[in-house]
């Protein structure tokens, strides 16, 4: 027999490993990886199934425990979300996997490719329930008047438990089975009892209030899977795609291939990710960034999939196959976030998993010691047992994490913030130190001329366009810059005869018979040109963290240009707001010190440390653990992967379109905005106070009908209405985070 070994699927983070646990019932909540072999075989294949009936931790424990015995099993891989099982196997057909699956009562409907794609949601017809409550109730009617003999009360009965509660028993009989005492087995232990003391009624009354409440919580706990969901939704199933003759046709995204040419049309949706090759056009791409303005797109500009086209026509070159787009990596990152289980979650699945049998064993001793040792009443003391079992059931301290973690996840993924699993949601709140990159996170991350001062009066109006007509001829991003700047400004640019790059120091060039240099400090100086009152201007530029180049001719400077890298605006904003929450910033560069301290300064970040190469940032995070701080890093992904990888959550900018920072960051940000970490904290925060909220209502209310069960003063129905009211405020309050 194969003997399970578990293995987490979720990015791994600082030592820490974290299993799945989507649970809307009791049990034990086991990994969404489970590696039952400890050798892998090269002739496994991977065969996949949709069951409808697997959405909880029960489950899949019942399905692990079946297969694990089942011959030629290597691996599971549970996707409870939209009800997907993987099995990697070397059996000859699947066939062996369907019965072992059939005999826990749950059908296993195989798949074909490779997306999951949503789970269908079925709707259970309510008319067997509404009519269980009148025969209930007709009941409940009967009993209370006296008018009707006994036997017609419990023909009353019968048909309402039947009627609504098959299923229950049915799960209840196959988790018994199994040893596993999860709510559907409680529940028929209970209703069975009540009707062996002759609580007719109250029997009935029990089925009907449980699967109403089941009901209620079904369609609850949708809302939360289904906001994921949604993100499937928003691809089109049809793209117009240009054929080998010159046409164009409606072809299946699925079946695009990439570098084929596809064309969308105003108010259309993008179907796969791509390169805008003709036509201008406003994208709205919140769906992806969450940036609230539609972006300007034009020739050589990236487009996404999920995307709104909102103005002109559009051509663009397919960049990735459907399956591959950054949206399809979202959705997958996002269903892999609720595998990695979240503290809280895992202190209460433990806290579960010894609580259950122990209530259990607890109930079976109020049934037997009064009476037999007691003198009291058997029919007293089996009903409170009965009581005691509905009441202390932990479905709703089970349920309560989860789904406060997946509206959590959900929220976030609304606003372009895609957060790797529940441990960082909740880790979030604890951050009390935030280590920022510069250049493309504080910054632009793009050179612009920012000053230009001429210093002979004879080049007034004419220094700029000669300046940058020696640009021009230069791949240098600062000579970009004065290029872009004059380009902008309409200049016309003159004919360079004899150019000549300077390496490290500039250019030259003639200019209608006149040499140029345009140049840093280091060619002013060697070529004898410098003076002390320029030195002067020189340094006040480079103090405020800008690279100054000047225009010269053989009598001397002519005229200075000042190029930096500008700060965001948002980034402004971010800082005030991270201080306001009180997180205290480093800003961690490789540029001089002056320029570090210089941007510090202009968007108030409490630190800043320059010159720093990737050890380096490792070291200053390092530095700021061993002095107590709870540290995020915010960077690029790949530069600043070490430092990123030691703190304790990394946070990657401008993720959309980048494989490397979805799959490495712990949270990424779908655009540059940096006022989506503040954003960030500010939810995990809420969803902390969440969580607390709905562990002590759990807690809080089953402690109190304990007391009255103990005091002989609840009954079956109110006890129902204890356990599955409590498991539908806990849902209600977790699902609150999708509204904000």
């Amino acid at each position: 027999m194969n003997q399970p070994v578990s293995h987490e699927h979720a990015h791994d983070h600082g030592g820490e490993s974290h299993g799945h646990a989507h649970s809307c019932c009791g049990g034990a909540a086991a990994p969404a990886l489970v590696q039952l072999s400890e050798t892998a075989s090269a002739s496994a294949r991977l065969s996949r199934f949709r069951i409808q009936a697997m959405d909880c931790p029960t489950e899949q424990t019942l399905i692990q425990d079946k297969l694990g015995k089942l011959a030629g099993v290597e691996q599971l891989e549970f996707n409870l979300i939209n009800r997907v099982l993987g099995v990697r196997h070397t059996l000859d057909g699947t066939g062996d996997i369907e019965r072992a699956i059939d005999s826990l009562g749950m059908k296993a409907e195989p798949l074909k490719g490779e997306g999951d794609g949503a789970a269908p949601v079925v709707k259970k017809s309510v008319w067997p329930l509404a009519l269980s409550g009148v025969a209930a109730i007709g009941a409940e009617v009967l009993h209370i008047s006296g008018m009707a003999p006994e036997w017609l009360v419990a023909v009353f009965a019968l048909a309402a438990i039947l009627g609504c509660g098959l299923g229950t028993y049915k799960k209840g009989w196959i988790a018994l089975k199994n040893r596993n005492l999860n709510i559907n087995a409680l529940m028929s232990i209970a209703v069975t009892g009540a009707v062996l003391i002759g609580q007719w009624p109250e029997a009935a009354m029990v089925m009907v209030l449980f699967t109403l409440a089941e009901l209620i919580e079904a369609r609850s706990l949708d809302r939360a899977r289904n906001a994921i969901g949604g993100l499937m939704q928003l691809t089109p199933d049809m793209a117009t795609v240009q054929q080998a003759d010159g046409q164009w046709l409606e072809v299946e995204v699925r079946d695009v291939a990439i570098g084929a040419l596809v064309r969308v049309r105003p108010g259309e949706r993008i179907g796969l990710d791509g390169e805008v090759v003709n036509g201008q056009s406003s994208v709205d791409q919140a769906p992806i960034t969450g940036e609230s303005l539609p972006v300007e797109k034009a020739a050589g500009d990236k487009l996404f999939a999920g995307t709104i086209n909102q103005a002109g026509a559009l051509e663009y070159r397919v960049g990735a196959a459907a399956g591959q787009s950054t949206l399809a990596r979202i959705i997958k990152a996002v269903e892999e976030a609720q595998g990695a289980r979240a503290p809280t979650q895992r202190f209460v699945d433990q806290f579960s998993r010894i609580y259950t049998p122990a209530v259990f064993a607890v109930a079976l001793a109020v049934a037997l010691i009064p009476p037999l040792f007691m003198a009291g009443a058997w029919f007293d003391w089996v009903y409170r047992a009965l009581v005691l079992l509905v009441v202390a059931c932990p479905c709703a301290l089970v349920i309560s994490t989860p789904v406060t973690i997946v509206s959590g996840l959900a929220a976030a993924a609304r606003k372009g913030i895609l957060i790797k699993g529940g441990v960082y949601l909740e880790g979030g709140r604890k951050l009390d130190f935030l280590a920022l990159d510069k250049t493309g996170t504080i910054t632009h991350g793009k050179p612009v001329q920012t000053d230009s001062q001429v210093l002979d009066t004879r080049f007034e109006g004419r220094a700029q366009a000669l300046a940058a007509s020696l640009a021009a001829r230069s791949d240098h991003p600062v000579s970009g810059a004065i290029a872009q700047f004059a380009k902008a400004e309409g200049l016309a640019m003159a004919e360079v005869s004899g150019f000549a790059a300077l390496a490290g120091r500039g250019v030259r060039g003639d200019i209608d018979g006149v040499t140029y240099h345009l140049g840093n400090h280091r060619l002013v100086e060697e070529l004898g040109l410098c003076s002390p009152e320029l030195e002067a201007q020189l340094d006040v530029l480079e103090r405020q963290g800008k690279t100054v180049v000047l225009l010269l001719d053989r009598s001397g400077p002519l005229a200075l240009f000042a190029v930096a890298d500008t700060v965001k605006d948002s980034s402004r904003q971010a800082i005030a707001e991270l201080h306001a929450l009180g997180i205290k910033t480093v800003m961690l560069t490789g540029d001089n010190p002056h320029t570090a301290q210089a941007i510090a300064g202009q968007v108030g970040i409490d630190r800043a440390e320059g010159n720093l190469l990737p050890a380096d940032k490792l070291h200053s995070i390092e530095a700021l653990y061993a002095e107590g701080h709870r540290v995020g890093m915010v960077g690029d992904g790949i530069n600043d992967a070490p430092a990123l990888a030691r703190a304790e959550i990394g946070f990657a900018m401008a993720a959309a379109g980048t494989d490397t920072a979805i799959e490495t960051a712990d949270v990424a940000l779908m655009d540059d905005d940096l006022r989506k970490i503040p954003a960030f904290i500010r939810l995990s925060r809420q969803s902390a106070a969440i969580l607390l909220q709905n562990i002590v209502l759990a807690l809080g209310v089953k402690a109190i009908f304990l007391a009255m069960t103990f005091a002989g003063m609840a009954t079956l129905w109110m006890a129902v209405f204890a356990d599955m009211g409590v498991s539908l405020l806990v849902v209600f309050n977790g699902l609150r985070l999708l509204r904000k």
